[in-house]
Parts: C-alpha cells; structure tokens; sequence
C-alpha cells in the first residue's frame, strides 16, 4: 500500500509539471485545444515518464504540507518551462503589431479566436506563419522532448528558482524585444524613408493632403514587401525557434 501511495504521488506530481507546461507553451496551451485533451495527454506522458523512472531514491511523504508545497513547485517549474518557449512567438506577435502600425493597419483589427483578443492583421499573419514552421521543424516534439529532459535533470519536487535561473529568465524575455525588432527592422527602416518624403514632400506642396494620398501606396507597398520578405522570415523563425530550443535546455539545466 504504502508503494502504490508513493507511486500515486509521483505521478500527480508529474501530471501537474507536464499540465503546467503545456498550458504555457505553444500550440499546446491554445484554447482551441480543448481542455480535456490537455488533461488526458498530460496524464498519458506524466504515465510514461514514471515508467522510465528510478522512483527508489525519491522521498515522498503523504501529507497535506508535503502535497501543497511540492505540487506549487511543479506548477512553477511547467509554467517556466512552457512560458520561455511561447516567448519566441511573442515577439514574433509584437513585431507584426510594429509592422502593421507603420504600413498603416493598426486600424485593422481581427478577432483572435485562439487568445480570445483582437489583434492586428499582419501581426495575425506573421504569428501564423511562424506556427507553420513551429510544426515543419517539429516544435511541438521538442516541447515533450524538454519535459523529458526536466525530469531527468529536475527531480520530483525540488525546488528550482535560483539567481541563475532569475537572470537566464530576464535574459530571454528582454530579447522579445530584440526578435520584433529583428523581425520588423526591414519595413521599419523602409517606411522611415517614405515618412521623411511625406514631410518633405507636404513642406514644398502645402496645399496637397500628402498622408491622405500616400495611404494607398503605402498599403501597396507594405504588402509587396512582405510578399518578397517571406522566405527570409521563414529562415529566421527557424533559426529562433532552434535558439530557443537550446535557451530552453540550457534553462533546464540551471534549475537542476
């Protein structure tokens, strides 16, 4: 009785590190993926995961103080490791908001179904093209394969916030910033010399509603660019996803 107690206890601790995660991370944490489906694979990997596990040198004891504490440092430690993915996107998000901005649709706005929010439409585009190339390079294999390598490296229960940890996580939210402005840097300086013609060219014809005529062409513009910048970003959102695939295992063997 006393084994199968421990068993039960391992598993549950398990479960609500992969559930943490997959609530935080890409693909996996959208809701339009049921709740239900989160619950059972969580349950499924947590299962399979105990099964390849040396439980002999993991001490557990069955009480309320022991069950509370260690299931808040599971949540902590999924959440962690599902948010540093999920940041990649976004910047990705933040950049098609900056290149939508400049071209001029920051107006135009769509329903998010997915984040239940309305967002720009480039920014949209961008997020999606980026989750195609999520599942061409088979993202979603390396987020399982990081709850694997969490297990392996964090034990059950341990207690994984550090200052390593702290500066690792400033670190890689502070480059979401640096990713939109990668991302976005094309446009932004291109439009930067179309806005300087629109002031120099409303100073010598006073009379013409300069912002008014160059919507149009700007719109035009935007969209050709973005047309001839796709398979650069295709290359880049690659590379950032592999990044942050090596950020996140480096990240993992911090909070061991």
């Amino acid at each position: 009785m006393e084994i199968l107690i421990k068993d039960f206890i391992i598993v549950l601790m398990l479960f609500v590190r992969i559930l943490a995660a997959f609530m935080a991370a890409p693909v996996f944490g959208h809701k339009a993926v049921p709740t239900i489906i989160k619950i059972f694979l969580s349950f499924f990997i947590a299962y399979i995961l105990f099964s390849t596990l040396d439980t002999s040198h993991i001490i557990v004891e069955d009480t309320p103080a022991f069950l509370v504490t260690n299931v808040l440092k599971e949540v902590v430690t999924g959440l962690i490791i599902g948010f540093t993915f999920n940041l990649v996107f976004h910047g990705i998000t933040f950049a098609g908001s900056l290149i939508g901005f400049d071209v001029g649709l920051s107006m135009a706005s769509v329903l998010d179904p997915i984040n239940d929010t309305q967002s720009n439409v480039i920014s949209e585009m961008i997020f999606y093209l980026a989750l195609f190339v999520f599942f061409l390079i088979d993202g979603h294999h390396h987020v399982i394969k990081a709850l694997y390598s969490s297990v392996m490296i964090i034990p059950v229960g341990k207690y994984t916030i550090n200052q390593t940890v702290y500066d690792m996580l400033i670190r890689y939210a502070g480059s979401v910033f640096i990713i939109a402005i990668k991302i976005a840097s094309p446009i932004l300086v291109s439009f930067f010399l179309i806005h300087v013609a629109e002031g120099i060219l409303a100073r010598v014809i006073p009379q013409m509603q300069v912002f008014f005529v160059t919507q149009p062409l700007k719109i035009g513009v935007g969209m050709v660019m973005l047309s001839f910048l796709v398979p650069t970003y295709i290359y880049l959102i690659k590379n950032l996803l592999d990044m942050y695939e090596e950020n996140l295992y480096q990240l993992i063997k911090a909070m061991g």
